[in-house]
């Protein structure tokens, strides 16, 4: 898959997954537009880059509506119009329901479902502005359809972004703009792609592992390589999707034994 000439913007692109769907663009061929809110991640991930030609880093808080079309235009200024939107930035707290602070919700609703509605936005009104038969991915999480303790807001959060992503896709089909979800499991971090501190804990990490059929954790650029595929001219009538990358855990309770013998 090649994207040369295309403009695409990654939010929350400083580490991790963003980072490395943005490595992967920069290396098929795009001019890549890497926003997140802290300056001095993104001037690391800068860092990881030999190859600084068609690259831009900006400084962008996605909960913040004037910050997102700051960046959008960023990338019009740098480079032209986008073509493609990742709405990846995200955040990760854990705490029970009784002990959560209002503050702590809705830091992680307005940046996990804000962030994801006002980075689409921004980008959206680009692309039919400029006619662009653009691709928006979203990123949520294997989280939006399996709860687990301590994460009541980052669950409801993921799987707000799946139906938003769902209507957005509708929305947007009269101008042509594919739209679709990818929703990673347990991804390992890639030693070469800075990261930010996890909060989930190797005891919790081994669990979902017996959970998962394909007996691993994934990688970042297998996250990458799912979003570079819905942004193909193969995926031209794929919209609306959810396209788990989770080694098969959202199949079901596949760690579980079988409930008779075996015939």
């Amino acid at each position: 898959m090649t994207f040369d000439g295309q403009v695409v913007i990654v939010t929350g692109a400083a580490s991790g997954i963003g980072l490395g769907i943005a490595r992967a663009f920069h290396d098929a061929g795009a001019s890549v537009v890497l926003g997140d809110m802290q300056e001095d991640a993104l001037e690391q991930a800068q860092a990881t880059f030999s190859d600084q030609e068609r690259l831009a880093f900006v400084p962008a808080d996605v909960r913040d509506a004037a910050a997102v079309a700051q960046l959008v235009a960023s990338a019009e200024q740098a480079f032209g119009p986008p073509s493609v939107m990742v709405a990846n930035a995200g955040i990760v707290p854990n705490a029970s329901v009784l002990n959560m602070e209002v503050s702590a919700w809705d830091a992680v609703i307005e940046t996990n479902l804000r962030g994801v509605f006002l980075s689409c936005q921004a980008a959206a009104r680009s692309m039919v502005a400029h006619e662009t038969r653009g691709r928006i991915v979203t990123i949520s999480s294997i989280a939006h359809s399996h709860g687990r303790l301590g994460a009541s807001a980052y669950c409801a959060s993921k799987a707000g972004v799946v139906m938003f992503t769902k209507v957005l896709a509708m929305e947007l089909a009269e101008h042509r703009i594919n739209v679709n979800c990818v929703a990673p499991g347990v991804i390992d971090p890639n030693p070469q792609i800075p990261q930010r501190a996890s909060r989930m804990n190797e005891e919790f990490r081994t669990a979902l592992l017996q959970a998962i059929p394909w007996g691993r954790r994934g990688e970042t650029k297998e996250v990458a390589e799912a979003v570079l595929y819905l942004c193909s001219p193969g995926a031209e009538y794929i919209t609306g999707a959810l396209l788990p990358v989770d080694g098969g855990y959202s199949t079901g309770w596949t760690h579980m034994p079988y409930s008779s013998p075996q015939q």
